[in-house]
């Protein structure tokens, strides 16, 4: 996991940190989500409203950094109502460059000549998906009570990352909750795949529950905070030696 210096560690399990300081601390969650609009209004329409309840709950935005489709919507509509603060987009240079396409000249990348921070927030380039990965997860575990990570609708790069903080939570690596926000049914055919790797026994009655469902963006935040990780979690300890 990188730090916000850029180093790395494995400890990405925030057990360690007091209750006390966990309730100071703002909520931060990392939202993933695609980069196009989908064919359905409900997709931005459900961005806008997470973005919105995120704001009634003061809670901080960690995503990839876009600025057109779904992702572009929930950045714009948060800043829009709580700040530039209030976001935080993480892309790899190779991304930014293929989104706005933006041509190099062989000078370092200034985001801000890019990407308009006064409408999207805060942003921060990096060098490959899997330092964005990290810093975005980093940021999570040093959030307060109700950070977790969150999937709207999106491609294979959503599927992939949530998969990925499903997959860390299932080891050990972070104790985050890990919510779907499943607008018009989208995830269902992912629902329904947990069920049927459980009953064929590659995954556990215990691991079932790590990724859970919220049909609306205010059970998004209540999930988020009532979130209770499955016991059937692996005890895995990753600290460095």
């Amino acid at each position: 996991m990188a730090d916000s210096n850029g180093t790395t560690s494995e400890n990405m399990d925030p057990t360690s940190t007091s209750a006390a300081t966990q309730t100071d601390k703002q909520a931060v969650v990392c939202v993933f989500c695609g980069a196009s609009p989908g064919t359905s209004p409900a997709h931005l329409s459900a961005a806008r409203a997470l973005a919105t309840s995120f704001h009634h709950h003061n809670i901080k935005l960690i995503y990839g950094g876009g600025t057109v489709g779904v992702m572009g919507e929930l950045a714009r509509t948060l800043v829009s109502l709580s700040g530039p603060d209030s976001v935080h987009g993480i892309i790899p240079a190779a991304l930014l460059r293929y989104e706005r396409n933006y041509v190099e000249n062989g000078a370092e990348i200034d985001p801000k000549s890019v990407i308009d921070e006064e409408v999207y927030g805060r942003t921060t380039v990096v060098k490959d998906m899997h330092t964005r990965k990290h810093l975005m997860a980093s940021q999570v575990m040093e959030g307060g009570h109700g950070s977790g990570f969150v999937a709207l609708s999106g491609g294979y790069g959503t599927l992939e990352e949530l998969m990925e903080v499903v997959t860390w939570n299932q080891l050990g690596i972070h104790a985050s909750p890990v919510v779907v926000f499943n607008v018009e049914g989208y995830w269902d055919g992912l629902l329904q795949w947990v069920g049927n790797a459980v009953g064929a026994g590659f995954i556990s009655e215990g691991c079932k529950g790590i990724m859970i469902e919220a049909r609306s963006s205010g059970e998004v935040v209540e999930r988020l905070k009532d979130y209770e990780n499955a016991e059937g979690r692996f005890q895995l300890q990753w600290k460095e030696t």
